[in-house]
Order: structure tokens, then sequence, then C-alpha cells
């Protein structure tokens, strides 16, 4: 009998965005039904967004959002990649089941709860790490293109935005949605299957 091999796959998320926390909640089951692991990357809605006529609250919460993804990416880049994904479990868990808003202080227990350094926070004001957030956030994007937003998700050498999916299915239904996202994606020619959202992200 043949070995099942372990499929990599890849996805992008900005901590800040709840679509993005669903999608990765789903994979997070994923992993358990599947033969696949997921490696974690930053990008960011801000990058995103910038130069582009949004309203003025929007553009408020973009201008907000560098922070949180900032530290992120200090912390992937000085202690090692395997930090990436409690960090962001640890941020997504205050901000978005927890409904926190104080992003600054969030950010700061987080770092605190999966046990790095209290320094990182320097990079939630810092340009330092933006060439680093960018070029991860480009990765993203170049594989899916400019007219969508976070999650993306890579494997196999197909990407796509999404899945945009409420409540993030456990079990075997999110490996029957893997499985569906894999097959339709992988589809020569496809680009979009999309209906109205008619309810919220439900944590």
């Amino acid at each position: 009998m043949s070995e099942v091999q372990t499929a990599a796959a890849d996805m992008w998320f900005d901590p800040m965005c709840p679509w993005a926390w669903m999608t990765s909640r789903w994979l997070t089951e994923v992993e358990k039904v599947r033969p696949v692991r997921v490696r974690w990357h930053v990008m960011s809605l801000s990058v995103l967004n910038e130069g582009r006529d949004l309203p003025a609250d929007y553009r408020a919460l973009m201008d907000d959002g560098w922070g949180a993804v900032r530290v992120v990416t200090a912390a992937g880049q000085e202690v090692g990649d395997h930090v990436v994904k409690p960090l962001y479990d640890a941020m997504g868990t205050r901000f978005h089941p927890g409904g926190r808003t104080d992003r600054r202080v969030v950010v700061q227990e987080s770092l605190a709860e999966v046990g790095l350094d209290p320094d990182l926070m320097d990079a939630y004001d810092s340009t330092a790490w933006d060439e680093s957030l960018r070029a991860s956030h480009r990765r993203g994007i170049d594989q899916v293109g400019e007219d969508v937003g976070t999650p993306i998700v890579a494997v196999n050498g197909v990407a796509f935005f999404g899945p945009v999916v409420t409540p993030a299915p456990r079990g075997e239904d999110a490996g029957r949605l893997w499985d569906g996202c894999i097959l339709v994606a992988g589809t020569p020619g496809f680009f979009e299957l999309k209906r109205t959202r008619t309810q919220g992200p439900q944590f």
C-alpha cells in the first residue's frame, strides 16, 4: 500500500480580517482530516488599499491596520516561521470571537501568551519590517491578481481567494470543502464562483 503524501498548502492572512480568520479556522480543521500541512504568511489590507479612494471610516481602519501585521512579520523574521500561526491564533481569538478593539493591547497580550519578547512590540509603529511585509503580501497577490483580498490559499501550484465561509466547517465537512476547492480551482480556465453574502462571520 502506497504511503499518502502530505501536501503543503499556504495561506496569506491579515490578522484584522474576520473572513481570513474564518478561513484559517477551516484550514486548521482540514489539517486534521486531509494529508495537508499549512504554511502561514502575512498579507495586508492596508497595503492592498494604498492609493485607493475609500470611505473615510474604512480609510481610518486601513490606516490603523499596520500594527498587528507588522508585529507578526517581525516575530516570524526574528524568531522563526513556527511562531506565526500561534501568534495569529492569539491575536485573532481576541480580535474576532473576543470582539476586542483595543488593538495595541491585544498585540501586547498575544506576544505574552506565545512567550515572545515584548520588545517585538516596537514593530507596531515602525516601518522597519514593511519591506518584508510587502514582499510576503506580493507573493500572495501575484498568484491571484489585484482584484481580491485576504485570505489567499495556494496548494499544488493552484491559488485562489477564499473560501469565504461561515461558520467554519468542521471535521469531514471541512475536508469536503477542501476537496471541492482544489477541484474547481485546478480546472483550467476557472475563475470565479460567487453569491451575495447574507450574514456576517459566525465565530
